[in-house]
Order: structure tokens, then C-alpha cells, then sequence
């Protein structure tokens, strides 16, 4: 009986922020027009994105923003990532970069983000994936949120496009992580390192700001750098916010299960920065408060407190629903949602310990921070 209550009072605490952030949370979509319109430079590092390259780019053509360039640096694809770049490319903003060889003590994306910030001429420099979809107004709305707030970080999470199961189920799942438990302000209004979060999908820095910080050759062996980078930015003493970004960048994370389990795996522990108690005990929440209440449900002596518990992890659930335009099935399947999540982020601590993930071609040791 302890139990229940304890569960409904951890779950109410989740419900008051969720419903905080649908109310209040900072909205990409929301941002103001800019004052003035500095040179953006849009960097997307690529390793087999045949698939992605050309829609990404051709979203990022339109944009209505007047003064960007667009920076592709193909990071040794083995598809045909670079040809259809070059098929892209006639308009002059696009400009095409061959990656050097990756050096000892890097991971693939940081050392590509690094290259491409050398080349870069932009005032803002905003790093991306080639796997996103944006609006006419992705650029100018972010440009809008970094001058109005004096910005020296920007990240917004993109609205995740899920078609097969595992992705509608999982992926929904780790973003509750942001939405459920931090209230986004926060990460604007207190300078706690521990209150940083962000998305490398879409992470904005003014250029001046990234030099400070030591760009991505600071956080070259990190797996999960676009939050570190910012808890980073934090220590410094910059500004930083995270938004969401629902309605206007829009992000295909993984393609199947396997994709969802290993990319997954390579960095939810990452996000608890490996910290082993603090994650354990994340996952010990996840399953008592979203999981356990559906078994307990059989017992009749807390029948009643294990259906309210039932009840609250379904509104929270169709909260982020309507707002974040979760898929409706993970209100329909929300534990076995959070079972599978519960399955990935212990295998995120396994694969920690004992590195053999391979990932777009690498071997990814997570541990010793090297990478072949």
C-alpha cells in the first residue's frame, strides 16, 4: 500500500511538470522575427545518408531566412551519400567538403562537426542531421529565440517521425526524459550544469560562443556531445535554452529496431553523463512508476491506487500526444514502451563496460573513447 502512494506522488510530480511545459515550454515555432539577419552557416556532417541527403537539403533551399550557407562534409560514406550531394549542389549556397581521415581519440561526428566548423564564415554556426525535414522557417525562428534571449546556445528537439513499431514505442519514450521531467526554462532561467539538455538534430551556437567553448574538439571522444557541449556552456557561464521544435524540424532518429536498439544503446547512459547510481536509479522510476502499476492493478486491496496511477500515466501520456504529436500507440502500449527503454538503457551500461558496438561502420568503443 506504501508503494502505491508513493508511486501516485512520484507520478503527479512528472504530470505537474509535463503539463508545465505544454503550457510554457519555449516552442522553435513560437520564435520572433529577427532583429537583423547575421550569416548562418549550416553544417551537416554525412556517412551514409543516400536515403536523407538529398530531402534535407532540398528543405533547407527553401528556407526563408536570406543570408545562410549550407556546408555537407561527407565523413567516408561507402553508399552514394556523395554523388547526390553533388546532384544538389548546383545552388551556389551548398558547398561540399571531403572528410579527412578520423584521427585516434575522436568519434566520427565530432571530428566532422570540428571540420566543418573551420570552414565555416557564419556568425551562427547551426549543426544538424541529414536525416531531418525543416520548414520555410526553421533558421529565422531559431535566429529569433538566440537574439531576443541573447542566446550564446540554442537547441530545439525535433518533432520525431516514427513509422515502424519499435520507433513509435521507444523513441516516443526517451523523450519523455525532457518533457516529463524538465521544465525547459530551467535550462535558460539557472545556470546548474545539471539542468542541460540538448539535441545535436538542431543545436545552434553564435560562432564566438563555440570558439569559448572549444567547439567540438573539446568534446571530441564524447558519445552524447551535443548535451555535453552544453552543461559545458553551462560552467562558462553562457546562455543557453532548449526548445522544442515540434512543427518545424522534423527527425527520422532510426529506420527499424535494430537501428532503435543500437543507437539507443550507444547513448542513453551517456545522457545521465555515466553515472552509474543516478541511471540505475532512472530506470528503477521508469518501471516502478509507468510499469509496475499495471500489475499491481490485480490486487484488490490497491485496486483503487494502482488504477489511479493507471489513469495518470495515461493523461500523461496523451499530453505529450497532442502536444509533441507522439503517435497514440504508446498511450495504448505505454509499458510496454517503457519495458523496452528499461531493456536498451541496461544494455547501454552493458555495452559501457564491456564496448563492442558497431555503428555506420565503426567500431564504437564507448569506454576507452576510441574509435576505428
Amino acid at each position: 500500500m506504501v508503494l502505491c502512494y508513493v508511486i501516485i506522488f512520484f507520478l503527479f510530480i512528472v504530470l505537474i511538470t509535463t503539463v508545465f511545459n505544454a503550457f510554457s515550454a519555449p516552442m522553435l515555432k513560437n520564435g520572433p522575427i529577427p532583429k537583423n539577419q547575421p550569416l548562418v552557416s549550416v553544417l551537416i556532417p554525412v556517412r551514409n545518408e543516400a536515403q536523407n541527403i538529398e530531402g534535407c537539403l532540398t528543405s533547407l533551399l527553401k528556407q526563408d531566412y536570406p543570408n545562410f550557407e549550407i556546408l555537407v562534409l561527407d565523413d567516408g560514406s561507402s553508399d552514394d551519400t556523395v554523388e547526390i550531394i553533388h546532384k544538389v549542389k548546383e545552388d551556389k549556397r551548398i558547398q561540399y567538403l571531403e572528410g579527412k581521415e578520423l584521427p585516434k581519440g575522436w568519434t566520427g561526428k565530432n571530428y566532422a562537426c570540428h571540420q566543418l566548423s573551420k570552414q565555416a564564415n557564419g556568425d551562427i554556426l547551426i549543426f544538424t542531421d541529414a536525416d531531418n525535414r525543416y520548414t520555410e522557417t526553421a533558421i529565422s525562428k531559431t535566429i529569433g529565440w538566440m537574439q531576443k534571449l541573447e542566446l550564446d546556445l540554442f537547441s530545439t528537439f525535433p518533432q520525431q517521425l516514427t513509422l515502424t513499431l519499435g520507433e513509435k514505442l521507444v523513441v516516443p519514450s526517451v523523450y519523455m526524459t525532457v518533457y516529463c521531467y524538465l521544465p525547459l526554462w530551467l535550462t535558460y532561467i539557472l545556470p546548474s550544469p545539471s539542468l542541460a539538455a540538448a539535441n545535436g538534430q538542431w543545436i545552434a551556437f553564435k560562432n564566438d560562443s563555440y570558439q569559448k567553448l572549444g567547439g567540438h574538439e573539446k568534446a571530441k571522444n564524447q558519445i552524447v556531445e551535443d548535451t555535453w557541449l552544453t552543461r559545458h556552456a553551462k560552467t562558462l557561464k553562457m546562455k543557453t535554452i532548449t526548445a522544442a521544435g515540434t512543427g518545424e524540424v522534423f527527425g527520422r532518429m532510426y529506420k527499424n529496431w535494430d537501428e532503435v536498439w543500437q543507437g539507443f544503446s550507444k547513448n542513453l547512459f551517456g545522457l545521465m553523463n555515466y553515472k552509474l547510481v543516478a541511471f540505475i536509479f532512472l530506470l528503477l522510476f521508469m518501471f516502478i512508476s509507468y510499469v509496475a502499476p499495471y500489475f499491481l492493478i490485480v490486487f484488490p486491496s490497491i485496486v483503487v491506487c494502482a488504477g489511479i496511477s493507471i489513469i495518470i500515466n495515461i493523461v500523461i501520456r496523451l499530453i505529450l500526444t497532442v502536444k509533441y504529436k507522439d503517435p497514440i500507440i504508446t498511450v495504448l502500449l505505454h509499458p510496454l514502451a517503457i519495458i523496452l527503454t528499461i531493456l536498451i538503457g541496461i544494455n547501454s551500461i552493458r555495452i559501457f563496460n564491456s564496448p563492442n558496438l558497431k555503428w555506420k561502420g565503426r567500431t564504437i568503443f564507448i569506454n576507452e573513447n576510441e574509435n576505428i
